[in-house]
């Protein structure tokens, strides 16, 4: 993989779905597909090809838990793309925080683990 460059990173953070991604992940650590699909009122297949490209990028990395596949921010991206995320997170760390919430209430179980179907 190429090292990520600033034209890049803009590129990718210029689209609202992929900056709500990389955002969401900032606040919650990892989410799987089906998360972001309910937090961003997206469809899977819209969602996956943005999750691609991110993570095509350098931006994301994946992991599979059983069916789901889950993504995170990679601790391996430039400190200064890692820098720029986290601005872009304060400027918007209100509705982030609100996404998050209702994310939060609406597929969490009594037992804690996430409810996917």
């Amino acid at each position: 993989m190429m090292p990520l460059t600033s034209l890049q990173l803009f590129k990718n953070l210029s689209d609202e779905t992929r900056l709500s991604i990389v955002l969401l992940l900032r606040e919650m650590g990892e989410l799987c597909v089906c998360d972001l699909c309910a937090a961003l009122d997206q469809s899977q297949p819209k969602i996956s090809r943005h999750l691609a490209m991110l993570r095509e990028s350098g931006l994301l990395l994946d992991s599979k838990h059983g069916k789901w596949v889950h993504y995170r921010l990679s601790p391996h991206m430039p400190l200064w793309a890692a820098q720029i995320i986290e601005q872009a997170w304060l400027s918007q760390q209100d509705n982030v925080q609100a996404i998050a919430r209702k994310l939060a209430s609406a597929n969490f179980s009594s037992s804690g683990k996430t409810v996917c179907i």
